[in-house]
């Protein structure tokens, strides 16, 4: 099985057996560790590992992957694309780099053979990130980069390769003349000759031998040729200061110009230089069907009088197939036509100036024209249109930019499609230098700019980094006031938009008001039953629940679900998934029996109208299990967890992840009904699963291996609980880094266990790390950050540092105050911890103030006889009179 394309085969090995002989030993040396090809540009490397790979899956390799290195969005999608192709354990096909990693994973443990090819690797970073390990496999790379010793790193053989010795140059040539049925055209003087003009680079005798048997002259007429030609040209050129070969560029020219000779009229040397924009590892064929391709070939054509067909185009593209100038094969698909670096960069060269603005419209033009509206079920077309944006911007970014226009709109569909295909990360990097370059080109205040910052914070935020996404959106809404008005679409957009950074971000108080607002304008230019506005709705239902306002929450939840029931019908997915997340609402509401009876109905129309194995039905299902456990019903919540975990069993497997997750969920109603033990059982047999199925640092066997330690902290069984966490938080820190959302979670239960074990400088130690992570990625008012610090304060308070955790605890009050309220539980809660915390440090006037603004806060939302307001009433009783009884403070 083959997952992406390596070059064709353009030169011959039978001449390069000492490099040959080399890489062998050298993979013998490194064993697992695998083997790097160092060379320069034109030097063969790509080429020697392409023949590595053909003879990999002749010799009935498994899985061969050939993953273009330069861009690191790129290795990843066919890295998911492989992980897909196997079928291995976790790839879900919604997540490309977690589909990546279970590619590495599945490397590591099968026992099927393989072989990966990371080619032209340009950052040693990346393919240390990427570096594929096993026993039943090898690794190879291939790069430009020397002396670097990261790639040698984890036991990796590198072999220089160089260009031919004198004696392989002129074999090389002897060979391909044969193969080709010329023999004729072969001599040795003139072969020797040709190889010393072009400095036997393999890249430039590959052109020559396709010239000479194209034209059918022989080695001396062509050496003749190139002299008095091309070279002459090239030489007076200047300096060849990157060293890539002035041979190269001569006998690009001499192939060149034969080509325009023999194909169509004024058509071949404009579609080299369209080329020579894009990719070189390859373009669709499709493109050059294209109406601005054509048009443009049309304009610059001769006078003829005849339109340039995409005939024509063909032909021509067939030509300089011939010539070796590029390949076109239309089995690569997404990249049927591929052009190698240095003869793009050659005809660059060659390009007048006047040419390159009309050559850069029409090349994005095309590829626009060419980009599926949804792109994600093709992957390989998605990547290599991708790829060759890039290329053209790098080439021609002055002429995609204009002060009027701004930035082409293929910037960012380019970046749009790094967002649907969940590659945030790269996403992230790609609009931030789209947005400095806007800035640059058109200045920060121009639409384009605007919409590139706007987008910068969306794949900041979906890369869990609503802190760094809040002050470009504050930005963005500003703008688009400025430019647009207050009622504009877009402007209400990016409210939206910065409303849900803030409940990201856990300030819930700020997206109630912006969401409100969003909501109240959709409603007056909208109407009340237009599906944005219904959006809107749901949206601020979200952030209401989350404020802890779960009456009104609800009250809007019900909205949503009749007014997409008066839209689509009572039977529409839409409405019956709105019917399921109201009842999320009652069930956050405590109207436990009222959720459980409208799943009930969800769940039978989910099963006449979608089937019993649909996902919503069984995510119902599932919802309606949980609803059980919290009406007293355990038993029947057990019955049907057991159902979902059956019916995930009999659909994908015994080892599907979906299958793994419904035995997890499945523990946790275990414990609902009292089986501790039971569900501790199951749990422990899910995690010797998933390690088996997924791996140890799959995201899913780290939250198993989570969810057992919980389990056993729960039973009292903290030491045990403690082993596990440990293991958890090294997990996280290998798979996410230290600063990660989930691995300072990870970091704050070790803490908190450590807390309880009464190793309570180890809990201040974890717990301040994950403080000063948590307030540097999520920010300092965040509800995780502030938890941390109220929990780092109980460290202090309970090491007998008062004066330090009343600091702490002061820090929190204050947060959740101004972030959630004075009436909110969370909010009084930590009032209440420092009013206790004042009493301890002798200063009970302040403690007794406190503890009363509390009382009140408590009578006015909760009633004056909640257990909870009476546990305050009594506790500032004691307060009031001890104080009355001993000395003012």
């Amino acid at each position: 099985m083959l997952v992406g394309q390596p070059p064709q085969r353009a030169s011959a090995f039978q001449q390069r057996q000492p490099v040959l002989r080399q890489v062998a030993a050298a993979r013998a040396a490194a064993r697992s560790g695998g083997v790097v090809l160092t060379g320069g540009g034109g030097y063969g490397t790509s080429q020697l590992a392409a023949f590595h790979a053909r003879e990999a899956l002749a010799e009935g390799t498994d899985l061969v992957v050939w993953a273009r290195a330069a861009e690191e969005q790129a290795l990843v999608t066919t890295f998911a694309a492989a992980a897909a192709a196997v079928r291995a354990p976790g790839a879900t096909g919604e997540n490309p780099v977690g589909d990546a990693r279970t590619l590495l994973t599945w490397l590591a443990t099968t026992d099927r053979s393989w072989l990966v090819v990371l080619d032209g690797v340009t950052d040693p970073a990346t393919a240390q990130r990427w570096w594929p390990y096993g026993r039943a496999g090898w690794a190879m790379a291939t790069t430009r980069l020397r002396d670097e010793p990261r790639l040698s790193a984890g036991s990796r053989a590198v072999v220089a390769v160089d260009v031919y010795t004198a004696e392989e140059a002129t074999a090389f040539l002897h060979e391909r003349l044969t193969v080709s049925c010329r023999p004729e055209l072969f001599d040795r003087r003139g072969a020797d000759r040709v190889a010393e003009l072009i400095a036997r680079s393999p890249l430039a005798l590959g052109f020559a031998a396709a010239h000479i048997v194209q034209e059918g002259i022989t080695c001396t007429a062509y050496a003749r040729r190139l002299a008095r030609g091309p070279l002459r040209e090239v030489l007076s050129g200047g300096s060849d200061a990157e060293g890539y070969g002035r041979g190269v560029s001569a006998a690009v020219l001499l192939n060149l110009a034969a080509a325009v000779a023999a194909g169509p009229q004024g058509v071949v040397e404009p579609v080299l230089r369209l080329a020579a924009l894009l990719d070189p590892d390859g373009h669709p064929l499709g493109l050059w069907a294209t109406r601005p391709i054509l048009g443009l070939l049309r304009g610059l054509r001769p006078d003829t009088g005849e339109a340039v067909t995409e005939t024509d185009v063909l032909q021509a593209l067939s030509v300089l197939h011939r010539y070796g100038v590029l390949t076109r094969n239309r089995a690569d698909g997404a990249r049927a036509v591929r052009i190698h670096a240095l003869t793009a960069r050659a005809a660059r060269e060659a390009t007048p100036p006047r040419l390159q603005a009309a050559l850069a419209s029409a090349a994005a033009d095309a590829l626009l024209a060419v980009w599926p509206e949804v792109d994600q079920p093709h992957h390989d077309l998605a990547t290599a249109l991708r790829s060759s944006t890039a290329a053209l911007h790098g080439h021609a970014q002055a002429q995609l930019w204009t002060a009027e226009r701004g930035g082409h709109p293929l910037l960012f569909r380019a970046g749009n499609s790094l967002m649907h295909a969940g590659l945030f990360g790269p996403a992230a990097e790609y609009w931030q230098e789209l947005h400095d370059v806007a800035t640059q080109r058109v200045g920060a205040g121009h639409r384009t700019a605007v919409l590139a910052r706007g987008n910068l914070a969306a794949a900041r935020r979906e890369a869990g980094r609503a802190g760094d996404a809040i002050p470009l959106e504050e930005r963005v809404l500003a703008d688009r006031e400025r430019l647009l008005g207050t009622d504009h679409p877009d402007t209400l957009l990016a409210r939206g938009n910065l409303a849900l950074s803030y409940r990201t971000a856990g300030r819930s108080e700020q997206a109630v008001a912006l969401e409100e607002r969003v909501l109240a304008d959709r409603e007056r230019l909208l109407g009340t039953d237009h599906p944005d506005t219904l959006l809107a709705r749901g949206n601020l239902a979200v952030s209401y629940q989350e404020a802890g306002r779960t009456q009104e929450a609800t009250g809007l939840a019900s909205r949503v679900a009749v007014g997409r029931e008066r839209l689509l019908g009572a039977d529409h997915p839409h409405t019956l998934l709105a019917r399921h997340n109201l009842a999320l609402s009652y069930r956050a509401a405590g109207r436990t029996d009222e959720a459980a009876g409208l799943l009930r109905r969800v769940l039978s129309h989910s099963r006449r109208v979608l089937g019993d194995d649909h996902p919503q039905t069984l995510l119902t299902l599932g919802s309606l299990a949980l609803a059980y456990s919290e009406t007293g019903r355990a038993e029947e919540a057990v019955v049907l967890g057991e159902q979902v975990a059956a019916e995930q069993e009999r659909l994908l497997g015994t080892d599907h992840p979906d299958t793994l997750l419904a035995r997890h969920n499945l523990a946790a109603a275990y414990r609902a009904t009292g089986r501790a033990h039971d569900g501790a059982a199951l749990l422990r047999r899910v995690l010797s699963d998933s390690r088996r199925v997924l791996g140890d640092d799959h995201p899913q066997t780290l939250l198993t291996l989570g969810s057992l330690a919980r389990s056993h902290w729960s039973d009292g069984r903290i030491e045990e609980a403690v082993v596990l966490e440990e293991q958890l938080l090294r997990g996280r820190e290998r798979t996410l880094g230290p600063d990660h959302p989930a691995t300072l979670t990870a970091c704050h239960d070790l803490a908190r266990s450590y807390a309880e074990l009464g190793r309570a400088e180890d809990a201040i130690a974890l717990e301040e790390r994950a403080l000063e992570g948590r307030a540097r990625v999520l920010g300092p008012d965040h509800p995780h950050t502030l938890l941390t610090r109220a929990n780092l304060a109980h460290s202090h308070w309970s090491a007998g540092r008062v004066e330090e955790a009343i600091v702490l605890e002061e820090h929190v009050a204050g947060a959740r105050e101004r972030t959630l309220g004075t009436d909110h539980p969370d909010t009084l809660t930590a009032r209440v911890n420092l009013a206790h915390s004042y009493r301890d440090l002798g200063r009970s006037r302040e403690a007794v103030t406190l503890l009363g603004h509390v009382l009140r806060a408590r009578e006015r939302v909760l009633g004056a006889e909640h257990p909870r307001t009476r546990d305050v009433r009594e506790t500032l009783g004691q307060w009031t009179a001890e104080r009355d009884r001993g000395p003012q403070d």
